[in-house]
């Protein structure tokens, strides 16, 4: 008791030699929490420790960007032109999906992150219904995790469609489910996988039959050349059976390139054809038009070889092509175009005029009743007589069919020959 007495008295006095004690304050510490411990940028070990170089980087992206296009509502076209250079924000979407980065994706892995995209979206009907019949079981299917379903469809679409080395497909997918998934999630996609290579090297894959009434056999020509049903009665209703499984068929074939020779530098389709195969690239004659060149794969080996940077030729689709051979523009023609954008059609009617004659290209002009292109182009018809006048306008504008048809006949009493052209 004495030595606590005296050890208190000893404390006091100590206290009392510094000076007068100041109340202490209590100082709040804030709780930070794990979501917002860190604002600024991950360190390098952070981003280390969630990249993945074992998992197929084109392969996982396509998967992301599958998932956003069905769950999430998103377009493809959209997604292809956000995902160029495999940015931040791609890559983002891949971390939060499946935990984990890939490495940026090169020119070529965009390349097939675009094909299988589109080509599994194109074919979903029929590769889901190879998948419900490999699983045997419907509530298997219908039960599918969204994300496993989306691997599954990507591997039967390269094996079924893109025709990849069936090994390659199956030990890369199987790994994408196990690393994003789980192991069992894997195992799931390696045995259906291995049993759709055993089919198909059999050429025995599960088809439903062309049997029953109309309904039925709509029902199944849509799974088999994966189309809506509607769509496949109605196309059956007007075309007959057999041209609307060839509109099927095309409408669901691999899109081609179209590259227009360019006869302003005196390029003729011949010389692009010899060009062609020098560079070994496939090609095929269009059937249309006398300038055209269609090509399937091979145009990346086209731009590295600088055909198109030195003037050669151009890509432009036949459709844009068709009207100006409609058209028809010859040299002293006066052609307004009100449609010039991004300027395909421009070009390829002047490289036809030679360099003579008027074409002002303008942009679209949204018309109304008594349009201003109309009177435009009226009011060229009128000062300058015995010409030939092309009036390029936009769709839209030819709803003023009656005002159109009035202002020709009237051009036609005046010996004037304006031609009008809907784009």
């Amino acid at each position: 008791m004495a030595q606590v007495l005296s050890l208190h008295v000893f404390f006091s006095a100590e206290i009392h030699k510094v000076g007068p004690s100041k109340p202490l304050k209590r100082v709040h510490k804030p709780k930070t929490s794990l979501s917002t411990r860190r604002k600024g940028p991950q360190s390098p070990l952070r981003k280390i420790q969630k990249l993945n170089l074992q998992v197929s980087p084109h392969r996982a992206v396509s998967a992301v960007r599958l998932m956003r296009i069905e769950m999430g509502g998103a377009f493809a076209d959209l997604l292809n032109d956000k995902g160029k250079g495999s940015g931040d924000n791609e890559m983002g979407y891949v971390e939060r999906t499946l935990g984990f980065r890939t490495k940026d994706l090169d020119d070529r892995d965009l390349r097939l992150v675009t094909d299988i995209v589109g080509g599994t979206i194109r074919w979903r009907r029929y590769l889901d219904y190879l998948i419900g019949s490999l699983c045997h079981d419907e509530k298997v299917f219908r039960s599918m995790e969204p994300l496993l379903l989306q691997i599954l469809r990507i591997g039967f679409y390269e094996i079924v469609k893109l025709d990849m080395p069936s090994y390659a497909v199956v030990d890369e997918n199987v790994r994408l489910a196990k690393v994003s998934l789980r192991p069992g999630a894997g195992n799931m996609v390696n045995g259906i996988l291995r049993k759709l290579v055993l089919l198909k090297e059999s050429n025995s894959l599960p088809l439903p039959k062309l049997e029953g009434d109309d309904r039925a056999q709509a029902r199944t020509l849509a799974t088999l050349y994966s189309h809506p049903v509607w769509m496949v009665r109605r196309w059956t209703k007007h075309l007959g059976q057999e041209k609307a499984i060839k509109l099927m068929m095309w409408n669901n074939d691999d899109p081609s390139f179209s590259l227009r020779a360019n006869s302003g530098k005196g390029v003729t389709r011949a010389d692009l054809v010899m060009q062609f195969n020098m560079l070994k690239v496939p090609h095929e004659l269009s059937l249309h038009l006398d300038h055209f060149v269609r090509v399937k794969t091979g145009l990346q080996t086209v731009i590295q070889a600088g055909l198109l940077k030195q003037g050669l030729c151009a890509v432009q689709d036949e459709s844009a092509g068709l009207i100006v051979s409609v058209v028809n523009p010859q040299p002293g023609d006066s052609i307004i175009d009100c449609c010039a954008a991004p300027g395909g059609k421009t070009l390829y009617m002047a490289s036809q005029m030679h360099g003579q004659g008027i074409f002002k290209p303008r942009k679209v002009i949204y018309a109304s009743s008594k349009s201003c292109c109309f009177l435009f182009w009226c009011f060229l018809a009128f000062i300058m007589p015995f010409q030939r006048h092309i009036f390029l306008a936009p769709a839209h504008c030819l709803k003023q069919l009656p005002h159109l048809i009035s202002m020709y006949f009237y051009s036609l009493l005046l010996h004037y020959k304006p031609i009008a052209v809907g784009l």
